[in-house]
C-alpha cells in the first residue's frame, strides 16, 4: 500500500493510544510507526509488524527519539503528564511537526506555550469504540495549525472511525456526548437487562435480548439513513410505536421522566468536571 499518512509516533500507547496504534497498523497507510510505553511488558504488548515499540525502562530517551523522527506526534499520556512530556521532547521536534494531545483539559494554548513557534498543535477527543474501529473523534487545531495540518490530524483518527473537525471551544461539550456516551448506553443496557430479569428471564436471555436489540436498532438506523438521508431516531421511534399499542404506553412513561432534561443535567455535570480538570 502506498503511504498516505506520514511518520507517526504515539507517546503513551496505553488504552486509547494503543487503540489508535492498532487502527493505524491495520490500515497500513502510515510511512512509519513508533510507540512508547513505560514498561517492557506494555511495549511487548504493543509490538506489531512495522512498529518500533519502545520500553522507556530500557530506553529512557525513547520519547525523544520517537518524536524526533515523526511528522505527527500523538500524546497518549495522562493530563498531568503532558507538560513534562512536552518539555522533554520540545528540543528534538523538527519544524513543521504536528503534536496532537488526547488529554482532557489540556488546551492548545497551554501546549503551544511549551513548544517552539515552528510546531503546530491540535487536540483530539476519541471515544472507547475506537477500540473496535467504530469511534467518534473530535479534532480541533490550535492557533498555529494550518487547515492542511488539521486535515492530517483528522486523517490519522479517521482510521478508527468517524471524525468531526470542530472549534476547540466545543471539545469539552463533545466529550460529554461521544466521549461519555458509551457509558450512557451501557447504563441504559444495564437498566433494561435488569428489567428483563425481573420479568423472569435468565441473565443470559436478558443479555441476548438487550444487546441484540441495541445492536439491531443501531444497524436499522444506519440502514435507514442510507435509503432515506436525513431520517432521525425520532422518526424510527414513531414508526415502531403503534397508536394505542404496548410500545406507546412504555414510551409515554419514559417521556414523563423527561429524559431530555435528565441528559442535559448529566452532560452539564460532565462539562463542569472537564472545566475543573483544565483549571487544576
Amino acid at each position: 500500500m502506498t503511504s498516505s499518512l506520514p511518520s507517526i509516533a504515539i507517546l503513551g500507547a496505553g488504552s486509547m493510544g494503543g487503540a489508535i496504534l492498532s487502527g493505524l497498523v491495520a490500515d497500513g497507510s502510515a510511512a512509519s510507526l513508533a510507540a512508547t510505553n513505560r514498561s517492557r511488558a506494555k511495549a511487548e504488548a504493543a509490538a506489531a509488524p512495522g512498529v518500533r515499540s519502545i520500553a522507556l525502562e530500557d530506553e529512557p530517551r525513547g520519547n525523544v527519539e520517537a518524536a524526533a523522527a515523526a511528522d505527527v506526534v500523538v500524546l497518549g499520556v495522562k493530563p498531568y503528564m503532558v507538560a513534562d512530556l512536552l518539555a522533554e521532547i520540545a528540543p528534538a521536534l523538527r519544524p513543521g511537526t504536528l503534536v496532537v494531545s488526547l488529554a482532557v483539559g489540556t488546551t492548545c494554548a497551554a501546549m503551544e506555550a511549551l513548544l517552539p513557534e515552528s510546531i503546530a498543535v491540535a487536540r483530539a477527543m476519541p471515544n472507547t469504540p475506537t477500540n473496535v474501529g467504530r469511534g467518534v473523534t473530535g479534532v480541533a487545531g490550535g492557533s498555529r495549525a494550518s487547515d492542511e495540518q488539521v486535515a492530517l490530524a483528522a486523517a490519522v483518527f479517521g482510521v478508527v472511525g468517524e471524525v468531526l473537525v470542530i472549534d476547540e471551544a466545543q471539545i469539552d461539550a463533545l466529550s460529554t456526548i461521544s466521549g461519555s456516551g458509551p457509558a450512557y448506553v451501557f447504563l441504559l443496557m444495564e437498566a433494561l437487562t435488569g428489567a428483563a430479569e425481573r420479568l423472569g428471564f435468565t441473565a443470559e436471555q436478558a443479555a441476548t435480548m438487550v444487546q441484540e436489540t441495541f445492536a439491531g436498532a443501531s444497524a436499522l438506523l444506519a440502514d435507514a439513513r442510507t435509503s432515506e438521508p436525513g431520517i432521525d431516531p425520532a422518526e424510527l421511534r414513531r414508526r415502531v410505536t403503534s397508536p394505542k399499542g404496548t410500545t406507546e404506553q412504555a414510551v409515554r412513561v419514559l417521556q414523563e421522566a423527561d429524559l431530555g432534561a435528565l441528559f442535559d443535567r448529566a452532560t452539564a455535570a460532565a462539562a463542569a468536571r472537564a472545566a475543573e480538570i483544565a483549571a487544576s
